[in-house]
């Protein structure tokens, strides 16, 4: 089973959004845990790796299983952690080799082509300071099956 770490790094009225090359899809930055780390440490090295920035004080904000399904079977599995932030220190890096980052307006942020998962993680941290819990549940090619949030939004 995957474990992927990701943060919501919010600036003023924007967030750190990094768009990937293979769908063009937006996504938070992050990446998949070493052995041995912790979530937290996984998700402050991650989120170095492909920005430059170092979080301050990242909170927890969202544990999710992802299943991908063919034909009703599941045929991968795994865990991803988000964080939220405000503070940060460093320099964003000018060339990122997962994609290019971008300062996101928060007005537009959900306008963005994602994963519509990411969609329901993003708006949860914009509008809420509790844990959100869930599971989602795709096909191999990323569209959404279905989904179950605790708390409900």
């Amino acid at each position: 089973m995957r474990r992927v770490t990701n943060c919501v790094l919010q600036k003023d009225d924007h967030i750190l959004m990094l768009q990937k090359p293979r769908r063009g899809w937006y996504a938070m930055p992050g990446g998949k845990m070493e052995r041995g780390e912790s979530i937290k440490e996984a998700a402050q090295r991650e989120y170095f790796e492909e920005t430059g920035l170092s979080l301050v004080n990242p909170q927890l904000s969202a544990a999710f299983s992802f299943l991908i399904q063919e034909e009703k079977h599941v045929v991968d599995e795994w865990m991803m952690f988000t964080f939220s932030c405000r503070q940060f220190q460093g320099t964003l890096n000018e060339e990122c080799k997962e994609g290019i980052l971008e300062w996101v307006p928060k007005e537009h942020v959900l306008e963005k082509p994602m994963a519509e998962g990411d969609r329901y993680i993003i708006n949860h941290i914009l509008h809420s300071d509790q844990v959100l819990y869930g599971t989602f549940s795709y096909t191999k090619d990323y569209e959404l099956l279905d989904y179950k949030l605790d708390p409900t939004n």
